[in-house]
């Protein structure tokens, strides 16, 4: 088809290995991954210096909070524009000007740490810069990572991506927390800086396949509308938006208030806090490999469940136990269950929308995410500092647990992955010579012929290609029957312009198609529903110079 994009060949080979590790059979999948393995590594060494750096300098829990809140709030305001970025612009410069200003900035941290002037202001500010960078980033890295395999192995690319996350996890926090008491903050932030050098390595020499489209990149605002339109227009991953925020704004207090339990409550040191964040990563890494049996076994909906009350369990603990070796056997736990969730919720983001509208789309599941976490660690900082930090955590234990049983009717979806693979099945439009690309607005309409004792299933039906067509850019959409003739109907739809319809066509997936099937199979006339386009405006005149060329 002419007026649509084409599918994007994956640099991968083309007979995947269906097995976990598979993607880290692709060359390039391998050495992305490594790459940010090692990013990883450092962005959890960075956030163990900096909780604890805050200790020494202020005693407040909201204080501690507030570099939480600081890492998280960058995702909160520059989530979806980074979303929007990521689906238009040329993704490797972006992500290696990204990867500079993170390196620039915990260059900065270790350079203050080092002539000791870092004081509470200049490090909220630095990790605010730093957060910013990741907002940038991460919506682009999440989906780049899934990008460079073959489809059938998007699953797997999900999970090792998760994987790479949590071996940082249970490596990044036990080597952070050796080099603050053994050489001081500013060691700890050097080598955050240097594992940034992987990835702009890894991006500098990639040759990302652009993709082939006859069409012109959406313009920022537009994207960035159309990423939010399909949000709400697509119930799955409503549903995953949901189910996060009511996890995440409870169960953070855990994070925000661990360097006060380390430090306060069992009177221990960096090592203390670095071993019991590398115990949280030990479970994940456990969790990771658990978690393709156990999905196997136990739908998405119940293990989120499940795993939001073995985590909620373990708030509990953590506020009442004071043996440092119990509590790295709950950390461990605490780990596992934590990963699981997110795991799955982010597996169920990355399958319920097309490649279209990913980055846009994981952009806001980010937002939503890191809002949950900013408000979260405000909150239970708060509660901690007048309440004290026990009678914060099982407050927010037992407020997860009722969270988690209030969106447990919340579907993530079945075990049936939908395929949001472009179909490519609309026929081009027929023009009269070509329609200028910004004229419009413009009206589609489909002519059905429907048995009587049909309207009402049919009707039915046409509701769910409805919400489909609005999601894709249709700002209004309805069905009527004419009276003089009942059981003829008419569809119509509409569009800004022109070449908003023609996206259109390209953004159509299998199962639009499938839906698309079943109302087509009302139809009872001798012909295919008849489908019409009609376009608003005058059509430009003629340039002289264009006159002049004979076009």
């Amino acid at each position: 088809m002419s007026n649509v994009s084409k599918p994007n060949e994956n640099t991968a080979s083309p007979i995947p290995d269906a097995s976990a590790w598979g993607p880290l059979g692709v060359p390039v999948f391998r050495v992305f991954w490594l790459a940010a393995l090692g990013s990883n590594i450092g962005t959890w060494i960075n956030g163990v210096a900096s909780g604890w750096v805050m200790t020494d300098l202020s005693s407040s829990p909201v204080m501690v909070s507030l570099v939480q809140a600081a890492a998280a709030l960058p995702m909160v305001l520059f989530a979806m524009v980074a979303g929007a970025l990521t689906d238009i612009v040329d993704r490797r410069r972006y992500l290696l000007a990204t990867q500079v200003w993170m390196a620039l900035s915990a260059a900065t941290l270790a350079f203050l740490a080092a002539i000791d002037q870092l004081d509470p202001a200049n490090l909220l500010l630095l990790t605010f810069s730093l957060g910013i960078g990741a907002a940038m980033s991460t919506p682009a890295l999440n989906v780049t990572g899934p990008e460079l395999v073959p489809g059938a192995m998007l699953p797997q690319a999900v999970a090792l991506g998760s994987l790479s996350m949590n071996i940082s996890r249970s490596i990044g926090p036990a080597i952070g927390g050796l080099l603050l008491s053994q050489f001081g903050a500013w060691a700890a932030y050097s080598l955050n800086t240097i594992t940034f050098v992987g990835m702009i390595v890894m991006l500098w020499y990639w040759k990302r396949e652009p993709d082939e489209s006859t069409l012109p990149p959406e313009r920022f605002f537009q994207a960035l509308r159309a990423g939010l339109r399909y949000a709400r227009r697509a119930s799955p991953f409503r549903a995953v938006l949901v189910r996060a925020a009511a996890f995440i704004l409870f169960t953070i207090s855990a994070w925000a208030l661990l360097p006060l339990i380390a430090r306060n409550e069992l009177d221990g040191g960096p090592h203390t806090y670095g071993f019991l964040l590398a115990f949280v990563g030990l479970g994940a890494v456990a969790a990771v490999i658990v978690l393709p049996w156990l999905q196997s076994r136990i739908s998405r909906d119940h293990l989120v469940l499940g795993a939001s009350m073995v985590y909620a369990l373990t708030i509990i603990a953590l506020a009442t136990i004071r043996s440092e070796f119990v509590l790295y056997a709950v950390m461990t736990v605490s780990g596992a269950a934590w990963v699981s969730v997110l795991s799955s919720l982010q597996v169920a983001a990355q399958l319920s929308v097309p490649a279209w509208v990913r980055g846009r789309a994981l952009s806001l599941y980010i937002m939503i995410f890191s809002a949950a976490m900013t408000l979260g660690s405000l909150l239970w900082g708060s509660v901690a500092a007048v309440a004290g930090i026990p009678a914060a955590l099982v407050l927010s234990a037992m407020g997860a647990m009722m969270a988690a049983l209030a969106v447990r009717g919340i579907s993530l979806g079945g075990a049936e992955v939908p395929d949001l693979s472009p179909s490519y099945h609309w026929p081009p439009p027929v023009e009269a010579g070509n329609v200028e690309k910004d004229r419009g607005p413009v009206l589609i309409t489909v002519e059905y012929e429907i048995t009587l004792e049909q309207r009402d299933a049919f009707l039915g039906a046409m509701q769910q290609l409805g919400t489909i067509r609005r999601r894709d850019g249709a700002f209004s959409w309805g069905v009527f029957e004419d009276i003089a003739v009942p059981g003829r109907y008419v569809e119509l739809f509409q569009h800004d312009s022109w070449l908003d319809h023609l996206r259109q066509h390209a953004r159509v997936t299998r199962e639009d198609q499938r839906v698309q099937e079943i109302v087509q199979r009302f139809h009872v006339g001798r012909r295919p529903p008849r489908v019409s386009h009609f376009v608003g405006g005058a059509p430009k005149a003629p340039t002289d110079s264009s006159m002049a060329a004979g076009t």
